[in-house]
């Protein structure tokens, strides 16, 4: 099993949804960055549950604890390790799962590769497990902060309500201003009228998060097998329930042509950079300096509170109706997620130009 991302700046994890802890091990954190954990306990307060009504229900802290790696207050070159304790598990409520596999879930999938599973919440494969890479996620915005570059993401569509593609046209701050984490106050309420209705019908609904990286420098990926573009993919396509990455004008570009498509090159300020940016910040798989944006596509949650056919280990078909706390719709709480993969992708990329520029 791989728990660790990255190449220069790494994050390891571990845990299980219904263990003792989440954590991790964050290697590669250039020295000398201020650790401020006020921010990091502010990025897990973004993901953590029971954060409003369109969420899971489940009651978690999520307190964050730095066990190493940080002498007052700065990084020290050294292995930063992490804990977030679980203090709220209903472990009971899924005893009715321990020999069914769960339509669109991974139980089949881990009992097929490893010949038995954790069935409380999903054990290893839990959206819980994402915890780490906020954490990961919040020290790479940290170090990523000394040289310019911001990450921000929002939920850009529900269901069938969606907002324009073109970020730019909105105030991307009114996002931090509801629930459904979107920048446009109307379709935010209709969205999340659709989550609470899907939540009382049983059902679950998908949709897209928007994420725009701003102040890269050019030159951030490899031209081959390490193409940035290629990177952020692998790195969103990790998160739980993530079914689907564009970047640019991705699959919409497709019916355009090349005239239409084409980024014209222009100086401006003695500094070349594009009249458009169709290609989304990256040109050969290497950034050109221009804002990096993206698009994740989440499937609607697998849980459902209702009843679903299914077969149980021994392959007799039955039935499950799901208990407990899960969440209607996974993009809220996502948002922090995309965000911090992309930090920790960014980061990671970043410390490999320099490495490359100093041979």
């Amino acid at each position: 099993m791989r728990n660790t991302f990255g190449n220069v700046f790494t994050l390891t994890t571990f845990g299980e949804s219904h263990g003792e802890a989440v954590g991790g091990v964050v290697d590669g954190m250039p020295a000398g960055i201020e650790i401020d954990t006020g921010f990091i306990q502010a990025e897990l307060d973004r993901r953590r549950p029971g954060q409003s009504d369109i969420t899971t229900a489940r009651r978690e802290a999520d307190r964050v604890e730095l066990l190493s790696g940080v002498f007052e207050g700065r990084s020290t070159g050294a292995p930063i390790g992490f804990v977030v304790r679980n203090t709220n598990q209903h472990s009971q409520d899924y005893e009715n799962l321990r020999c069914l596999f769960r339509p669109s879930h991974a139980d089949y999938t881990y009992h097929a590769k490893y010949g038995l599973r954790d069935h409380r919440g999903g054990g290893r494969s839990s959206a819980r497990i994402t915890i780490s890479r906020c954490v990961g996620g919040a020290l790479a915005k940290l170090a990523l902060r000394q040289v310019g570059i911001s990450i921000v993401a929002y939920t850009s569509q529900v269901g069938d309500i969606s907002l324009d593609r073109d970020y730019t046209r909105y105030n991307l701050a009114e996002a931090g201003h509801n629930a459904v984490r979107c920048p446009d106050p109307e379709a935010a309420a209709r969205m999340e009228e659709l989550i609470r209705q899907v939540k009382a019908e049983g059902d679950t609904v998908g949709g897209v998060i928007t994420c725009i990286a701003r102040g890269c420098p050019p030159g951030l990926g490899e031209p081959e097998f390490g193409k940035l573009h290629a990177a952020l993919g692998a790195a969103m396509l990790s998160i739980n329930a993530a079914k689907g990455f564009e970047y640019g004008e991705g699959f919409a570009g497709a019916a355009g042509r090349g005239s239409q498509q084409n980024d014209m090159f222009v100086a401006r300020g003695g500094r070349i950079g594009t009249a458009t940016n169709h290609s989304g910040g990256i040109q050969g798989g290497i950034s050109n300096g221009q804002d990096i944006y993206f698009r994740v596509a989440f499937k609607p949650v697998a849980t459902l509170l209702r009843e679903q056919a299914t077969v149980d280990i021994a392959g007799n078909e039955t039935s499950v109706t799901a208990r407990g706390r899960h969440d209607p719709c996974v993009l809220p709480r996502a948002v922090p997620v995309v965000e911090a993969m992309a930090a920790m992708t960014l980061l990671d990329y970043y410390l490999l130009a320099r490495t490359v520029r100093m041979q």
